[in-house]
């Protein structure tokens, strides 16, 4: 980590400091653009990339090499003449493909990513290499570590800006918009300069990143307890503005929360204009004692959706009366109930429009049904006409009747109607999780397929019985007998399964296929040949085991591909077996 200054006086204090433990020394600065995103340390031997490595604890990271092979501007291959060394970066999001991933977030009614940085370390913890490619992640490198090893055995350079441009000519991309400085008035400068423009950025910074260019001179001031003596960062302030909040628009989700959303007076803020702005619940509206028709300052640091940050009291008019709660369901008018445990209220009318479009595209989601072509437009005018009540209905749905839709051909028709069928064939988990019911996110219905293997199974357990199951606690638990006592959710599913959906898994033992790895947690790890990520879980859970992210005592199995890194290491030091790929298709008869 980087100590922090958001002041110009530190900033000169920092170069005063350097200059007084550097007696007749000549101080350079390397200055850098501070990318908002997430760190990276990648390991190279004999040219080739073996390993990417999160920054962790600073001392112990996670590695993540077959999601770090996927991104384009990271080289498996490095050209020139460095041969072993580590190379330390940011990996981040640029807006265009940030904005790209939240249109399709909200295709399918899925929560927006808040910020580029936090979606960045999400993507980078996933366990499908080919979802983190396609979301498209970019690298900046910006150190090459310690004495890197060349076909000459030295790289011929003391100065850090040197090496970042030792690291493009090796294939990586370097920012262009570092600079080399001479003392704390350049500094100041190269922050000023970079704050105007920032927003003609295609990517997110923070703040300029300060080094000392000697790296003999770092090593010789070397470092507290907490960070390097020898660098900085000189961050930006969230960019702020002003402006009128005319109204507060409510909006219902689809397990009919209802959340207010600022509705302003339009204005320029981080580059974009702004007529929308978060205010996270009502209990957060009536702590800030935010009225309509107030002025109100707005921060956009980074988030997707800005958020009101205070009210400007000196210039709210006299007639300004506090917000009222709702009492009625903004789409449906049904009397709102109060949820306290969650500081929300909500919409208790199942049949709200509102919450069937969001429940519809849910359950349409590419997570759960993956019905292609269900898109936002297209629910919304399926329940507008009223041709669904809900997601059962989808299954009686005729080409011609979308085909009367706005946009919508015969060949589009059929063509959705073809996917809606071809839904019926996905398994029980998906279902699970396209059921929407509350608190069971993917995994947890995965977790509920494997233990019960039938919607009736799970319909009639005991709380005791669904509380055995891993990952399910009181919450959930209550959650489910609520949703599947309940004679409206319950008709669904009786739809469902008229229209011959999967209620129940397939009956692998009636058929005499072995489950030959029932009941062991297994971690995959590395990168595999013949399985991705997704595809080889699948493949563990049908035959009866559990996959996990992380090594501990309760691991079973550990699948080993290539760069397998630290958690082939932790499983050695465990003693948990360890099979590679070619193993692991033998253990399963699959050769």
């Amino acid at each position: 980590s980087l100590d922090n200054t958001y002041s110009e006086e530190e900033v000169v204090e920092f170069d005063t400091r350097l200059r007084r433990d550097l007696t007749d020394e000549e101080i350079t600065y390397s200055a850098e653009l501070k990318i908002d995103g997430v760190a990276l340390s990648l390991i190279y031997q004999d040219g080739l990339l073996v390993r990417g490595v999160t920054r962790g604890d600073g001392t112990q990271g996670e590695d993540i090499t077959p999601n770090v092979r996927t991104i384009r501007s990271i080289p498996i291959r490095l050209r020139g003449s460095i041969r072993d060394c580590e190379v330390r970066g940011e990996a981040y999001f640029d807006h265009a493909s940030f904005a790209a991933i939240n249109k399709e977030r909200e295709d399918r009614e899925e929560p927006l990513f808040a910020n580029p940085r936090n979606s960045a370390a999400g993507t980078l913890k996933l366990q499908d290499p080919g979802l983190v490619a396609h979301r498209n992640l970019s690298y900046f490198a910006y150190a090459l570590q310690g004495d890197a090893i060349g076909t000459d055995d030295a790289l011929g350079t003391d100065s850090h800006f040197d090496r970042l441009t030792l690291l493009a000519e090796s294939g990586f991309t370097v920012n262009p918009e570092r600079k080399r400085l001479k003392d704390a008035f350049g500094i100041i400068s190269y922050w000023n300069s970079h704050g105007t423009k920032r927003n003609e950025l295609c990517y997110d910074i923070d703040g300029v990143v300060i080094k000392l260019d000697s790296r003999r001179l770092q090593e010789e001031l070397g470092t507290t307890s907490k960070a390097p003596r020898w660098a900085m960062a000189f961050k930006f302030s969230a960019e702020q503005a002003e402006t009128k909040l005319e109204k507060v628009g409510l909006q219902v989700g689809r397990t009919g929360t209802i959340t207010p959303v600022a509705h302003l007076e339009p204005v320029l803020v981080a580059g974009t204009t702004v007529a929308r702005a978060t205010l996270h619940n009502f209990e957060e509206l009536a702590r800030k004692d935010i009225r309509e028709g107030d002025t109100v300052i707005i921060e956009k640091g980074g988030d997707i959706i800005p958020k009101v940050v205070t009210v400007v009291e000196s210039a709210r008019a006299r007639d300004a009366r506090p917000y009222l709660l709702p009492t009625h369901c903004p789409s449906c008018l049904t009397p709102l109930v109060s949820d306290k445990e969650e500081v929300a209220v909500r919409c208790p009318n199942v049949s709200c429009p509102a919450q069937l479009k969001g429940n519809i595209r849910h359950f349409a989601g590419r997570t759960a049904m993956d019905i292609e072509g269900l898109g936002s437009a297209l629910v919304d005018q399926i329940v507008e006409a009223e041709l669904v009540k809900d997601v059962g209905d989808l299954y009686t749905l005729a080409a011609d009747q979308l085909a009367g839709l706005e946009r919508m051909g015969s060949k589009s028709a059929e063509n959705v109607i073809e996917a809606i069928s071809q839904s019926r064939s996905q398994t029980l988990d998906r279902l699970l999780f396209g059921l929407g019911i509350r608190h069971v996110g993917a995994t947890v219905a995965r977790s509920l397929a494997g233990a019960f293997r039938s919607l009736d199974a799970l319909k009639d357990a005991s709380e005791e019985a669904l509380l055995e199951v891993d990952e399910i606690g009181p919450i959930i638990v209550q959650s489910l007998k609520e949703h599947l006592s309940n004679d409206r959710n319950l008709s669904v599913v009786e739809k469902l399964r008229q229209a011959g959906m999967a209620i129940e898994s397939e009956a692998r033992e009636a058929s005499g296929e072995p489950r030959l790895l029932e009941g062991l947690t297994i971690v995959v790890t590395g990168t595999l040949e013949r399985w991705g990520r997704t595809e080889i879980q699948e493949v563990i859970r049908k035959h009866g085991g559990k996959t996990t992210s992380s090594i501990s005592k309760k691991t079973n199995l550990v699948v080993a591909g290539e760069a397998a890194g630290s958690k082939k290491t932790k499983a050695e030091a465990l003693k948990i077996e360890i099979l590679d790929e070619q193993g692991f298709a033998k253990r399963i008869g699959s050769t």
